[in-house]
C-alpha cells in the first residue's frame, strides 16, 4: 500500500526521476516545468523545503513499497486557514484511485495537522480525470474560469472538514 509521506530532503532523487520520467505525460494537462526546473532542482528542492518549515506550504509524496514516488501532492500559499491544492500522479499509477483517496487523506490532514477549514484546487477542463479526482473528493467547482498558458482552467474549493461525496 503507498504510503503519503511529507516531503523530506532525502526524496530528492527519487523526485526528480519522478518529474523527469513522467514530464511528456504531464506536459499533456499541465504546463511544463521547462528545463531550468531540472537545472536547478537541489534549489528549488531546498526552497521547498524551507517554505515547509515556516508553514506557509505542506508538500507530500505518495510513495510505493519499493521508495518510488507515484504522486506528489501539495498544499501551497497557505493563508488565513485556507490552501491551494496541487496533485500530480505517474502516469503508471494513473486509474486506480490512488489521486482520489490521497486527496481525500490531504483533506483529513490540512483539517487535522494543519488547521486549515478552505482548500482550493485548479484544473484545466480538457482533463476530466483532475475534475473527477476533485469531485469526488467533495471539492465543488466556483464557476471561475481562467486562462492559464492559453488554456481554461476551472477552479473548485472544498470547505473541510466536510462530507466526502462520491465514490
Amino acid at each position: 500500500m503507498p504510503e503519503l509521506q511529507r516531503l523530506r530532503a532525502d526524496h530528492a532523487p527519487a523526485l526528480r526521476a519522478f518529474e523527469r520520467e513522467n514530464r511528456t505525460f504531464f506536459a499533456a494537462s499541465v504546463p511544463d516545468r521547462g528545463d531550468d526546473y531540472f537545472i536547478h532542482f537541489e534549489a528549488r528542492h531546498a526552497a521547498l523545503l524551507a517554505e515547509q518549515s515556516t508553514g506557509l506550504g505542506h508538500f507530500h509524496l505518495l510513495v510505493d513499497a519499493d521508495g518510488a514516488i507515484l504522486g506528489r501532492f501539495n498544499l501551497v500559499d497557505v493563508a488565513n486557514g485556507s490552501a491551494e491544492l496541487g496533485y500530480r500522479v505517474a502516469e503508471k499509477a494513473t486509474g486506480r484511485g490512488l489521486a482520489t483517496t490521497t486527496v481525500r487523506r490531504l483533506c483529513t490532514l490540512a483539517a487535522e495537522e494543519y488547521g486549515l477549514t478552505t482548500l482550493r484546487a485548479a484544473t484545466t477542463l480538457d482533463n476530466p480525470a483532475s475534475r473527477t479526482v476533485l469531485a469526488r473528493a467533495g471539492f465543488v467547482p466556483t464557476g471561475e474560469e481562467l486562462l492559464l498558458n492559453m488554456r481554461r482552467i476551472i477552479r473548485y474549493e472544498r470547505m473541510i472538514p466536510g462530507e466526502l461525496t462520491g465514490a
